[in-house]
């Protein structure tokens, strides 16, 4: 796991949609912390720090150190709200972690080594069936991502759980089947492209035989 990232934060005195609306207005993200047997503390963030861990794609598995009026809390952002008009984050929810605290969390899979892929070379599709992977894992071991290698993988291959090399501690939730992970597709674009030109050119053809034929007609009705 890389280095703990730290966030300041601010105590509010009030919970409740309120006081949160108030902070919302005032330019800043309400929040909570919870968990580990203490009372639920209410926070505001300042919206770009939220913003940046958003960006990161795993904001929701990173564990980060918040800076309350001085003091610091080890936390796992657990849930994040945004307003459904303009897509800001809203609310956040954090929950206090220690080093031997289990997690469960969402990790995002990098897939490693696409230029050493058969399958892909001859013109292949990456077909990713799972963007990330929920693991289980201590907080102080949560991996930054799960990396797939692709290199021998040719069209028709799929990548299943079971060929990954996982950090030690890290396992998937889903443990009753060897599930998929993403598999090399056939070009079926080339192929359902080819077939569309084939049709219109069928259509083109059916057009000229009828404009003929009427032709035929008129010149016998003249006649």
């Amino acid at each position: 796991m890389s280095d703990i990232a730290s966030i300041p934060a601010q105590t509010r005195e009030r919970a409740g949609k309120g006081p949160a609306r108030a902070t919302r207005r005032a330019g800043l993200v309400p929040g909570v912390i919870y968990g580990a047997k203490k009372d639920p503390l209410m926070i505001t963030l300042d919206p770009r720090d939220v913003i940046k861990g958003l960006k990161t794609g795993s904001f929701l598995a990173t564990i980060y150190e918040l800076n309350v009026n001085g003091k610091k809390e080890r936390v796992l952002p657990r849930d994040v709200q945004f307003d459904p008009v303009t897509d800001n984050a809203i609310h956040v929810d954090f929950l206090r972690v220690s080093a031997a605290t289990s997690v469960t969390v969402q990790v995002p899979v990098q897939f490693l080594n696409e230029e050493e892929a058969p399958g892909l070379k001859r013109g292949g599709l990456l077909n990713i069936v799972r963007h990330d992977i929920e693991m289980t894992c201590r907080a102080d071991a949560i991996p930054n991502q799960i990396e797939v290698d692709l290199t021998g993988l040719d069209i028709g291959d799929s990548v299943h759980i079971s060929m990954i090399t996982l950090p030690d501690g890290v396992e998937p939730t889903i443990t009753d089947r060897d599930f998929t992970v993403a598999t090399i597709a056939a070009p079926t674009v080339a192929v359902e492209e080819e077939a569309e030109a084939e049709a219109a050119e069928g259509e083109g053809e059916g057009d000229a035989e009828e404009t003929e034929e009427k032709t035929g007609e008129d010149g016998e009705s003249e006649g």
